[in-house]
């Protein structure tokens, strides 16, 4: 009887885990991160601004989530771009640069940078103004526990006598920044000290994480972790995994504590990049839904790299076909749409590429993606848009040079007249019956939807 009770017990934890991960990320999220524009050196006043734009021009479309990216403790210096300094030690173990902390090893914005974190405000009178333009607002934070918290044993909020040093697995270290060791948690006060994180990111009105460290190595316990103080904390919070390649062994595990998790690692703006990412969302066909999502990273397009984090200041180096593929294949898919460029700077070109309605329901709407073929350069995704007999589909030519590329509606199950729209164009090409055939540009892409008459 006694094996029976642990045995439902953990049953329910398991269900009431999972089914909070389920009430948030119906559709895959749609926002802005700093990272790709600003690196680890964002500044309140520019996420405000992007804020701005985002409530001005986009969130009408269904954008809504403001995060800022990493290091957002550290006071970088004037005219610093360095994207993870590492830690060093003083001769009494004490860690430089220190990061903003308070009292129970949880890590708070630099007030240098975030001005209204002043006075142990933490983020809430920044999260407070995004929630103003009708936003939601977002966070990155890395994984496991402060390696300065271990030094000073912290305490743990919410136990008696735990500190830092007890909880932290000190041989569990990120690789590319030395700031954090991993958490133990079979060890009393583990979970405590993730509970007291997303309580503290609740209190500041926290929307969203972006956890890093934490795909690549898979860390089960540690994402279930998260995901239980999320349930804990009492407020709907996305929980966002990074880096990939999380390993697709994992899938099941993703789906039941996580809300988005990258398919590979950083991806920026160059075409070997994009036909990568489609290898890996082939990996990860039939996983998506709602509330989970694999996440092909975000969107590199428009201005990048104003303070790093890789290579000089630019518009995207994708040419105009490569982004119309970029956004075709990140909407197919229905892949997490998070904009990686400075929004102010973003040109009439850029804007059109986010405001398109009807591409957009593709990403928000659309229903079991697959691939239906790819050969001799070519490729084709489809899906089945929701509450109607309306099919997606998503020409792309991989290929070096101007190609034709030809649909047979029997192929997604069509027959009869067929009504071709254009969502690009926004435009109807006409009834057609049997097939549909276009010149796609090389590395172009086009994206139609299929109505049966």
């Amino acid at each position: 009887m006694k094996y029976l009770s642990i045995f439902i017990t953990v049953v329910l934890i398991s269900f009431f885990n999972s089914a909070s991960a389920q009430t948030v990320a119906q559709t895959p999220p749609m926002g802005w991160n700093s990272y790709n524009c600003f690196g680890s050196a964002v500044h309140e006043d520019e996420v405000k601004a992007n804020a701005d734009y985002m409530a001005k021009n986009l969130k009408q479309y269904g954008w809504q989530y403001v995060v800022v990216d990493f290091l957002w403790s550290y006071d970088n210096p004037v005219g610093s771009n360095i994207g993870n300094p590492f830690q060093s030690r003083l001769q009494d173990g004490s860690y430089i640069p220190w990061l903003t902390m308070d009292k129970w090893g949880r890590l708070s914005p630099q007030p240098t940078k975030f001005p209204s974190a002043f006075g142990g405000k933490g983020f809430g009178p920044l999260a407070a103004y995004v929630h103003s333009l009708g936003l939601k607002f977002g966070i990155h934070v890395m994984r496991g526990i402060p390696r300065q918290a271990v030094w000073a044993k912290s305490p743990i909020k919410g136990t008696n006598g735990i500190t830092a040093d007890m909880v932290a697995d000190t041989n569990s270290k990120c690789p590319w920044m030395n700031h954090m060791y991993g958490l133990n948690m079979k060890k009393p006060g583990a979970q405590e000290y993730l509970n007291s994180l997303l309580e503290l990111y609740a209190e500041w009105g926290v929307d969203f994480i972006k956890v890093d460290d934490l795909s690549r190595p898979y860390s089960e316990p540690e994402v279930e972790g998260y995901s239980k103080a999320i349930a804990h904390c009492g407020r709907p919070i996305v929980l966002s995994l990074s880096p990939g390649a999380t390993p697709v062994a994992e899938a099941d595990h993703a789906v039941l504590n996580a809300n988005m998790w990258r398919m590979a690692d950083d991806f920026w703006d160059n075409w070997k990049e994009i036909t990568g990412m489609m290898n890996y969302a082939k990996q990860w066909e039939g996983v998506s839904g709602p509330g989970h999502w694999p996440d092909c990273d975000m969107i590199q397009i428009g201005k990048l790299s104003k303070r790093g984090p890789v290579g000089e200041e630019r518009y995207s180096r994708f040419t105009e076909d490569e982004e119309y593929t970029h956004m075709t294949f990140w909407s197919i898919f229905r892949s997490p749409l998070m904009l990686g460029g400075n929004l102010p700077e973003n040109r009439p070109f850029e804007l059109s590429l986010f405001n398109n309605s009807e591409v957009l329901a593709v990403n928000q709407q659309g229903e079991n993606p697959r691939q239906l073929y790819q050969k001799d350069g070519k490729m084709i995704w489809y899906s089945h848009a929701q509450g109607s007999k309306d099919v997606y589909v998503a020409m792309f030519n991989l290929s070096e040079q101007t190609q034709d590329i030809d649909f047979s509606f029997a192929s997604v199950g069509l027959i009869g007249k067929i009504m071709v729209r254009d969502l690009w164009k926004k435009q109807d090409v006409g009834a057609l019956r049997q097939n549909y055939h276009q010149q796609v540009n090389k590395h172009g892409a086009a994206l139609f939807k299929l109505s049966p008459q």
